[in-house]
Parts: C-alpha cells; sequence; structure tokens
C-alpha cells in the first residue's frame, strides 16, 4: 500500500501544507496565510484532515518551521517557536498538537534545514556529505547538512546572524547585531537601506556590488568554519542573475588563494544555485517526514 506523508512548511507569510506519496507526488496543497496561532493551526490541521487519503493514515508528518524553534526531543518544548520577532507566534506548540491530532510520527526543523536536507537528497548537493544551503529573502537563513543529517548543536544554526566585517558606510539593520548577514543584507534590508526592494533596482545600483560583498563575506566564514561540498544559495534576492557570479569572484578574493581545493576544483564548483529552485522548502518538510519523523 502506498504511504502519504502531510508536509508543511510553515513561514512568516504562509503556511504552506501539502499530502505526497513517497514518491514525492503532491497529491493535495493549500498555501494558509499566517495570521493568529490559533487560526492558522486550525485551518492546517482541518486540511490535513480532510485530504488524507480514504482508510490511510500518515506514515508521517514533516514540518519545517521559520524560528527560532525547540528541536530538543527531551524539551517540554519540544515542538515550538520559540521567541520570535513574528507578532504572536513566541511560545506557540505547533509540532505536538498536530502529531497527536494527526496520530503519526513527527519532524520538526527549521525551513532552511529542512530545504538543505532536500538539496542534500534531490537538489544542487546530491552526493555530497558536507552541504550548506543559504537563503537569501526577506531575512537570511542557512541549514547545515552532515552526511544527509540536519545539523543542530546547542539550538540550531543561525547563520543569518553571523558577525561579518560589512560594507564602509554602510549600517546593518538588525535591531540584535549591528553588523550581521541579515541586518546588512536580506531583502527587509535591501529595502530599508537604498529605500527600494530588490527586485526594483537598477542591475547596475551600488546595492548590487554591496550585496556581493557581504555574501562573499559570509561564504569566507562558511568555507572556513565547515569545510563544505556545497553552498546552495536560494530565495528571492538570488534572483539577480549576475549576484552569484559576483558573490563567486568576491569570494575567491578573499579567500586568497590559502585554501587549496582537491581535484582541480574551484570556488565555481562550491557556491551555487539551488537544484531545486521554489520547491527546497515543501521538499525538505517531505524529506525531514521520511527520514527523521520520531513517535511523540
Amino acid at each position: 500500500m502506498k504511504k502519504y506523508f502531510a508536509v508543511l512548511e510553515a513561514g512568516g507569510t504562509k503556511f504552506n501544507c501539502a499530502v505526497m506519496d513517497q514518491d514525492k507526488n503532491v497529491v493535495a496543497q493549500r498555501r494558509i496565510p499566517t495570521s493568529y496561532p490559533d487560526e492558522t493551526m486550525a485551518q492546517v490541521l482541518n486540511f490535513f484532515k480532510e485530504e488524507i487519503p480514504a482508510k490511510q493514515k500518515y506514515a508521517g508528518l514533516g514540518i519545517a518551521s521559520f524560528g527560532p524553534i525547540d528541536m530538543d526531543r527531551t524539551s517540554p518544548t519540544f515542538g515550538y517557536i520559540t521567541k520570535t520577532p513574528k507578532p504572536f507566534w513566541s511560545n506557540t506548540s505547533i509540532a505536538v498538537p498536530l502529531a497527536k491530532q494527526l496520530d503519526c510520527p513527527v519532524a520538526f526543523d527549521t525551513d532552511v534545514n529542512g530545504a538543505a536536507l532536500a538539496e542534500s537528497l534531490w537538489g544542487a548537493g546530491k552526493g555530497h556529505d558536507v552541504v550548506i544551503y543559504v537563503t537569501v529573502g526577506t531575512g537570511i537563513g542557512g541549514g547545515v547538512i552532515i552526511n544527509e543529517r540536519p545539523l543542530h548543536g546547542l539550538i540550531h544554526p543561525e547563520i543569518g546572524h553571523m558577525i561579518l566585517p560589512g560594507y564602509p558606510s554602510i549600517k546593518g539593520t538588525c535591531p540584535f547585531h549591528e553588523n550581521c548577514a541579515e541586518g546588512l543584507a536580506s531583502g527587509a534590508a535591501m529595502s530599508k537601506i537604498w529605500q527600494k526592494s530588490a527586485e526594483t533596482l537598477d542591475e547596475n545600483h551600488q546595492a548590487w556590488e554591496v550585496e556581493a560583498t557581504i555574501l562573499s563575506q559570509l561564504c569566507h566564514n562558511l568555507l572556513l568554519s565547515f569545510s563544505p561540498k556545497k553552498i546552495i544559495f536560494g530565495g528571492g534576492v538570488m534572483a539577480n542573475h549576475s549576484l552569484l557570479e559576483n558573490v563567486i569572484v568576491k569570494a575567491e578574493q578573499s579567500i586568497n588563494q590559502y585554501l587549496t581545493f582537491p581535484n582541480n576544483l574551484s570556488l565555481k564548483d562550491v557556491i551555487s544555485p539551488t537544484g531545486l529552485g521554489q520547491n527546497s522548502g515543501l521538499l525538505g518538510a517531505f524529506a525531514l517526514a521520511q527520514t527523521q519523523a520520531i513517535n511523540i
């Protein structure tokens, strides 16, 4: 009998819900606005209950969520969105109530760890043992995969809040860290710094020079911290087609021949665009459901 999985990409703007079969086919899908927790979660639960194939039970529930979140399975607040700038969502339990209502195992991780896992299994990181996925959108986040498992540690990686040298005359916008990647180079930061959204900025605008510089600094730190086989970039800001190429050039300048890559590889082989495009988030939640789900 075919297995079905409940898949949830929980974002700050919308919750992308899907029922997927074991072959990654989407059987049903719905996008639910992220409003108040009770209202949003009730709609999510109704979707999964309505759409499950007759006489079936979900083989697993995978949740890839905005954060910060608590992923410690021994913690009393496992499955919670913890202290988040998203209004009304701090200290909200989402994983355990859903899993109990659907009576299935659950996997709960960050949205970027989920996307990184999907990229490592089926996308640009396939076949590599150390993969980092960085999304540059409204915010900046990063997920780290080692041997096809997400890296957690004390909490989970917050790559977007890595402190960077920055750019002369540019002040970061993050309320927590003046010169972190998110405060300097996220879509929201670009709008505040340049008074225009990224998609409306001319290709020759200084913003793109700043953006490439900041993201190359981020790559420099990631390369020396994790020695990844792949650093994969996704997110709306990366839609500027020349940006990634400029990031690679500037990262090469920053590394300054310090690293010697095996097999005649170069940074062009390491730093790459997403292989799954807009599907990496949803497929990430599916990958979590298939490979990481536990009974609670």
